[in-house]
């Protein structure tokens, strides 16, 4: 039986990245961030929860992430859930889950304007559209190309 372990997540920041070098030289960053989900409960009024999400990022998109982020910064955050087990000072086992980054999109915009950093596993790049920041420009409908089969 096949198995998938993926994680989405669009929120904020809740502080700069916090960004390290491990021993072999390459960088890692820890993310904070917060997703907020709003509804209004059975009495009407608004109630709203927000659940705090640590994003590990590894290698160039570290260096990524501590130029181009900072707290209150939006971020996609793409990749796999991962519990890591520790035992603490006291000999307590502790335990903490973490999301893998594989994929960081930076939304909106850290100096005013309507601008992109997406970052993967092979690339980084940098887009600007002012229709939709932080999601991929249709290269089809942008060119007029209409051969698309659906």
């Amino acid at each position: 039986m096949a198995s998938l372990n993926k994680v989405m997540i669009i929120g904020n920041l809740g502080a700069d990245p916090e960004v390290r070098s491990t021993g072999s030289g390459q960088s890692v960053a820890t993310l904070r961030v917060a997703t907020t989900e709003r509804w209004m409960d059975k009495s009407g009024q608004k109630t709203e929860r927000t659940e705090w999400h640590r994003v590990i990022v590894w290698g160039k998109q570290a260096e990524l992430c501590k130029e181009y982020l900072s707290k209150g910064r939006q971020v996609y955050a793409e990749g796999r859930l991962q519990t890591r087990e520790w035992t603490d000072k006291e000999g307590n086992k502790r335990y903490t889950t973490e999301v893998v980054a594989q994929r960081i999109q930076f939304l909106g915009s850290g100096s005013g304007k309507s601008t992109r950093h997406e970052t993967g596993d092979s690339a980084s790049s940098s887009f600007s559209d002012t229709s939709m920041p932080g999601f991929p420009v249709d290269e089809a409908s942008s060119t007029g190309d209409s051969d698309i089969p659906f």
